[in-house]
């Protein structure tokens, strides 16, 4: 426990991708704000601007850069996530984790429990150089069938497999169930354990009347180093005598027998009975079922009753026992586990399956669940197939790969990355807790992003290195669940896949996001552009970019968060951290270069319509600032010959502010619009989301509230508009809808072109 707890304690944990992504987005992000920022103060000293009037722009550029709504939109995105995948049995104890398992490119899982039901019954049983096919059937009609044999429940072998089973076992009936089913009851301890106490008690006799019979006085529990578990027992006979019986993986309590049990009598151990006994092995293993091997020893007199065993310092033998048999028990795979094996194939994600099972039982259910797809063999597949040694087979030639936890263990790191890197489809097989947190580290040396199952204490190491750990809600730990970021309450893969889903849309959600709000940071620079360097009245004031970034953008941002999934999203290869930022050149190029600069258009051409119309032409405006802006100037003259006061001027411009503010609205519309798909049409993906026509509703009504509400003149300086103005926008809005559209259809029909390359963000 202690070196478990000083492993996991000592390794370090990274940030989560999410918040690396996050963070060079606000450094880019400020450093941008600043460099514009800077720049306009030091041109508007340059051409003459006063220290006041200079501050004012530099903080007017910030702010217009900041996406004010950004903290809200991920906070929102990361928790509607959350609640979607609780609902979904994941819980997620760190929000940001939700992301990590959108970008995982490898899953390391568990087998049983999490591939598998969990739910072990006993199938076969072999003893006496035969396999029997278990009757697990509350009639129990007398005999068992097996390979067209009948197996005699009198048998002197059985009797002694039996008792093994029964005693060598740590699981037990819950209370008050005599009236239920024996399958039906309740248990608690292993799945393993608890299906060879139900078939003992259905088939042999009361397994607590056993126990009662034979006490239990020491016992060593199993565990995935050992492999094994041994038990003590004062045996009901005469003479008080001790028996010691095992159980656990059957090569390991081979390794411990020097005679076998044959039809109740005792034989020495010959290669005869070592060829049965492997023949036997990897018949039932390449079935799918896990095997449990049986042996015991009737212990000396000299360890009689009340002798003190020992356990941690061995005071007893535990050689030359005697084999009796080996059972066999189906955990039948989830239904929904090949489907989302396949899912995460269409999605790029490298499934390794890590399992305490031997290899030919792992094998067989990795190809039950498609982890080994069909027609994909191993190095030994290939060597049998042709006949020929493994030595003469290419191994790099074979897509699959069963590697067996002792060859892991002598691996060197560049032998294991050679594995990791040449096979798509990997099966570990009798490996430690130990061995996992190697092919994690293995994994994530080849730039993976690794996604991990465990459930037990010694997995802890493993679920804290990975980039996200995941631990079983029903058989789990407290420990493994406490080193995890998620929690599956179902055990199910399945529920993983689900969270891999959910947290490419949060990546692809905020990225839309982002680049909604963004669009709008060129339509509010370019006014104080033109403005420094034509010297027209101003466009557009800090206070109406405000009311943009802090208000009608706001709740349309945090809307994209409730954007459903688009068709391809478990389509595409896993998102590459080094390469596949948040904000990228193409999503900024998208942003400002494109959709920005056309509503930038829509917000000038509004800005002249307004002007023209009360007398002022385009290019009369240019160099016309100074008088403009000039207190005591009150007769200057329109292209017309009107006269206007200092006063009259500034409601023109405020105006002129506030209709540049509606036609960044009205663009936002369709920019909004385009941002629901990165890929898909529009028309394919559908309005469904209500909170994003919430959100073009609401910054509509508060354009509209903001421009016509009595007083608004006075505190905001923002004055009413004519209708028709409204509408000056409109073409532009029409414009980036259209040319959106496409642009996407373009990049769907020319898959990999030159478009797509430049602005599939």
């Amino acid at each position: 426990m202690g070196r478990i707890a000083s492993l996991t304690s000592g390794l370090v944990v990274g940030k989560t991708p999410i918040a690396v992504e996050i963070e060079h987005f606000i450094h880019l992000i400020t450093a941008v704000a600043i460099f514009f920022g800077v720049s306009f103060f030091g041109l508007s000293l340059i051409l003459g601007y006063g220290w006041l009037e200079s501050v004012i722009f530099l903080i007017g550029i910030i702010v217009a850069n900041v996406p004010e709504g950004l903290l809200a939109t991920v906070t929102v995105c990361l928790t509607l996530t959350a609640k979607r995948m609780a609902q979904k049995n994941c819980l997620v104890k760190n929000l940001e984790a939700v992301e990590t398992l959108g970008s995982t490119s490898t899953i390391c899982s568990d087998k049983t429990g999490t591939l598998t039901q969990n739910r072990m019954t006993v199938a076969h049983i072999w003893f006496d150089k035969t396999i029997y096919k278990a009757d697990t059937s509350e009639e129990q009609t007398g005999d068992s069938s097996g390979m067209g044999k009948t197996f005699a429940k009198g048998s002197a072998t059985w009797f002694i497999l039996a008792r093994i089973a029964g005693l060598c076992n740590r699981a037990d009936f819950k209370a008050h169930q005599e009236t239920l089913p024996i399958a039906k009851r309740a248990t608690t301890g292993d799945a393993s354990e608890s299906a060879l106490l139900k078939f003992i008690e259905q088939t042999y006799s009361s397994v607590k009347e056993m126990r009662e019979k034979n006490p239990k006085v020491a016992e060593i529990p199993f565990n995935s180093t050992n492999k094994y578990q041994m038990s003590i027992h004062l045996q009901d006979d005469s003479n008080q005598t001790h028996v010691l019986m095992m159980k656990g993986a059957p090569e390991r309590i081979l390794e411990f027998c020097s005679s076998y049990l044959l039809k109740g009598v005792e034989y020495p151990m010959d290669d005869e009975m070592r060829n049965d006994f492997q023949k036997a092995y990897m018949e039932l293993g390449g079935l799918g079922e896990r095997v449990l091997g049986f042996c015991f020893l009737n212990l000396p007199s000299t360890f009689s009753k009340g002798f003190k065993f020992n356990t941690d310092e061995i005071n007893f033998p535990m050689d030359n026992l005697c084999f009796v048999g080996l059972v066999s028990m189906i955990d039948p795979p989830r239904a929904a586990v090949p489907d989302a094996v396949g899912k995460c194939r269409s999605a790029g994600i490298k499934v390794i399956m890590v399992t305490g099972d031997h290899p030919i039982t792992a094998k067989a259910i990795a190809k039950g669940v498609g982890i080994i797809s069909e027609g994909n063999e191993t190095a030994e597949d290939m060597a049998a197939q042709l006949q020929v040694p493994i030595s003469q087979i290419n191994t790099r030639e074979a897509k699959a790969c069963v590697v067996h936890g002792s060859d892991l263990k002598d691996m060197t790191a560049e032998q294991l990355d050679e594995i990791l890197k040449n096979h798509t489809e990997i099966v570990f097989a009798r490996t430690s807790p130990q061995q996992k947190l190697i092919i994690v580290e293995g994994c994530q040396r080849l730039g993976a992003i690794v996604a991990v199952t465990g459930d037990g204490v010694n997995d802890s190491p493993a679920l804290k290195k990975a980039d996200i750990g995941i631990a079983m809600g029903i058989t789990g730990s407290d420990v493994s669940k406490q080193a995890a970021n998620m929690i599956l309450l179902d055990d199910n893969f399945a529920s993983i896949v689900t969270g891999v889903e959910e947290g490419r849309l949060i990546f692809d959600n905020l990225k839309k996001s982002i680049a909604y709000t963004l669009t709008s940071n060129i339509p509010e620079i370019t006014p104080f552009l033109l403005f420094i360097i034509a010297n027209i009245p101003l466009p557009l004031g800090t206070i109406t970019i405000l009311c943009i970034d802090l208000g009608t953008d706001m709740v349309p941002a945090i809307s994209l968060a409730y954007e459903s999934a688009e068709s391809d999203i478990m389509k595409r290869a896993p998102r590459n951290p080094r390469s596949d930022n948040l904000v990228n050149h193409r999503l900024i190029g998208m942003a400002y270069g494109q959709i920005g600069m056309i509503q930038a258009l829509a917000g000038f051409f509004t800005y002249f319509v307004i002007l023209a119309e009360n007398g002022f032409k385009p290019s009369d405006l240019l160099g016309i600032r100074l008088n403009w802006e000039d207190r005591f100037f009150n007769d200057l003259e329109d292209s017309y010959g009107q006269q206007w006061t200092y006063e009259q001027r500034k409601v023109l411009e405020f105006t002129c502010h506030t209709a540049f503010f509606v036609s960044i609205v009205i663009a936002q519309w369709a920019d909004l619009i385009i941002c629901k798909t990165r890929h898909n049409s529009v028309f394919q993906q559908g309005m469904k989301n209500k909170i994003l026509i919430f959100g073009i509703m609401e910054e509509t009504f508060l354009a509209a509230f903001l421009s016509y509400t009595p007083g608004m003149d006075t505190a905001l300086r923002m004055y009413p508009l004519k209708l028709s103005w409204w509408f000056c926008a409109t073409p532009y809005s029409i414009l980036i809808f259209v040319y959106d559209e496409i642009r996407k259809l373009i990049i769907r029909r020319h898959p990999g072109g030159w478009l797509e390359r430049e602005t599939y963000y």
